[in-house]
This record gives structure tokens, C-alpha cells and sequence, in this order.
């Protein structure tokens, strides 16, 4: 499924109530990401608003973990959706990000559509852990693995 298609986002398919600032539909003033399969991968398109400037005509870093972030999220929640693995009740999404390491290897230009990509690299009933980068123009501007942690609420 192509970025900017008609269809439903994984997010949107999956999770239409999430409030998420990135990736939540529900969300008013968010981010709405929308992230599809294409293959093995997963795909988003994500262009940068004037709002997301760190001041000096690129992209803010903590948009870049953001939208990274979210990216992941979609991976994982279609990884767990695929193997029925459901939320706890009480918890709206079966995993939570327990941690990233985001890697900025050149900045980012507002105004031009960004090309998101990731894919698992671990994936267990405890633990998804997921690659993603970030790209314009052919070329790399950040990368991210995340690790995502069974969610139980206490």
C-alpha cells in the first residue's frame, strides 16, 4: 500500500481511538502519521510543518524521535495484531516503547516529503524490537531502534 493512499493506515485500521500526538487519528492536534505495509517493510510518508523547525530551518530532533517513534509503533502493533497478541485490560496497546537510540546522520530540511521505513529485527510475545530510518532525497537523515516491551498495567 502506497503512502497518501485513500486506504487505511495501519494505525488508522488498527488503533482509531489512539490519542497518540504522532500516530493517534484521534488526536485533534497530532501528528495523524500514517504508516502501511509494502512487503516485509513498513512505509510512511511525513512532511514537516513550519511548526516543526529547531530554529534554524531543519527539522526539530524530538519531531525526528517522534515521528520515528510512531513509526516503530506501527510496526509492532501489526507484528502483535498478525499473532493475536492483545492488550491486557486496562492497557489500550498490548506493547510501549521501553526505550530508543536515535541516531541524527544529517539534517533534515523542512518543506520536502520524508520517506520513513522499518522493519522487526526481534520480534517475541515480550519484546519487538524495531529498525527505522528516516530519508530524503536518497539519503539517510536519522535512524532509530527501538525496543518495544509487553505492556501489563499494575
Amino acid at each position: 500500500m502506497e503512502p497518501g493512499s485513500s486506504a487505511l493506515s495501519i494505525q488508522e485500521s488498527l488503533y482509531p481511538g489512539l490519542t497518540c500526538f504522532g500516530c493517534g487519528h484521534a488526536n485533534p492536534d497530532g501528528l495523524h502519521l500514517r504508516s502501511y505495509r509494502d512487503g516485509d517493510v513498513t512505509v510512511a510518508t511525513f512532511i514537516p510543518a513550519a511548526a516543526h523547525d529547531n530554529g534554524f530551518g531543519f527539522l526539530n530532533g524530538g519531531v525526528i524521535s517522534t515521528v520515528l517513534d510512531c513509526h516503530t509503533a506501527a510496526v509492532v502493533l501489526w507484528e502483535a495484531d498478525k499473532r493475536a497478541w492483545k492488550a491486557d485490560e486496562g492497557a489500550p496497546i498490548p506493547f510501549i516503547t521501553a526505550g530508543f537510540d536515535v541516531r541524527f546522520v544529517r539534517p533534515t530540511p523542512l518543506g520536502p516529503a520524508l520517506s520513513l521505513r522499518a522493519e522487526p529485527v526481534e520480534i517475541s510475545e515480550t519484546t519487538i524490537v524495531v529498525s527505522a530510518e528516516l530519508r530524503l532525497e536518497n539519503k539517510t537523515r536519522a535512524t532509530m531502534r527501538a525496543t518495544w516491551r509487553r505492556f501489563h498495567p499494575r
